[in-house]
């Protein structure tokens, strides 16, 4: 049986494979990408970051709290 020769397809070059691009493609393929992003609603952003500066109050406070308790310990131990 004979074998087969595999045939590779060249990629065309681009900016990606040639290692370097210039500012104008650059700034073209941004623009590209962003026009993908799906961004969220006012609505969204408002609530999500509410729940996100809620996080960050509670978990301060706890850890605040736990290391008063351990400066106390450690006051009454020492």
């Amino acid at each position: 049986m004979a074998k087969k020769d595999i045939v590779k397809k060249e990629k065309p070059a681009t900016a990606e494979s040639t290692g370097g691009s210039s500012a104008a493609d650059f700034a073209i393929q941004t623009k590209e990408e962003l026009g993908k992003v799906v961004w969220p609603s006012r609505q969204q952003l408002i609530s999500e970051s509410a729940a996100v500066i809620l996080m960050v109050i509670l978990v301060s406070t706890i850890i605040y709290l736990i290391d008063n308790f351990f400066a106390w310990g450690a006051g009454k131990v020492f």
